[in-house]
């Protein structure tokens, strides 16, 4: 029987955590919560099974756009979050790595992210990637403002530079996207990284994810025949 075939990369798209509180009559907020204690549930089952990097997306630019005590009590759960899962982290050897914009984003919780990455730089069991206040196309824009700022050649320009200048360059292309909560959508996620990605939609709500359905993504991926353009 042949080996089964390990994605490098999964990248999730977090989607159905008001929908689920919803279900159950219970304030957004909630569904937030639920969708939090999953991340370390999925994000461990997948680098146990060998998975090497795990993306999240977790709060795009278009979020500010919802009302503000929803982005306010969403900040508060990244603060706590940040803090109360390091020591997680750390004991499951997972480095984590906070990618996006660092724009709209108060001081304390700068701080809070970067201690987060320091404090967790040296793990090789997993990297966690979180996308926060993060938007694919932005991460291109930022990245092309850089090479321009360096003053580069418009003919030395080529993939290769502008993969080195994304946020998080040394985080390799996703081999698998997968969203959550029924909807057939990129919504703008990492579109740099997912140009041959794989795409699996799932019905479940995020907090109703468990870490068999790691089991049913890797399963998934080793049945797709990736030709990448041959």
């Amino acid at each position: 029987m042949p080996e089964q075939a390990i994605p490098r990369h999964i990248g999730i798209i977090l989607d159905g955590n008001r929908r689920w509180a919803k279900k159950y009559g219970l304030p957004a907020y909630e569904g937030h919560l639920a969708g939090h204690d999953r991340v370390q549930e999925v994000s461990l089952a997948a680098f146990n099974s060998g998975v090497e990097y795990v993306s999240m997306y977790a709060f795009s630019t278009e979020n500010w756009k919802r009302s503000q005590e929803e982005v306010d009590k969403l900040m508060n759960l990244v603060l706590k979050s940040l803090v109360s899962d390091v020591p997680i982290m750390n004991k499951n050897n997972v480095k984590l790595r906070v990618i996006g914009s660092r724009e709209n984003l108060s001081e304390r919780i700068l701080k809070v992210i970067d201690s987060a990455e320091v404090s967790t730089h040296n793990n090789t069991g997993g990297t966690l990637v979180l996308c926060f206040n993060y938007g694919g196309q932005l991460e291109i824009v930022d990245a092309v403002k850089k090479i321009v700022q360096s003053g580069v050649d418009a003919d030395k320009v080529n993939a290769d530079l502008i993969s080195n200048n994304m946020y998080g360059p040394e985080i390799p292309p996703v081999d698998i996207v997968v969203r959550t909560g029924g909807e057939h959508r990129i919504s703008n996620f990492m579109l740099w990284r997912i140009s041959y990605s794989e795409l699996m939609f799932v019905d479940k709500f995020w907090p109703d994810m468990t870490k068999d359905d790691v089991k049913v993504i890797i399963d998934e991926y080793s049945k797709r025949s990736r030709r990448i353009g041959k």
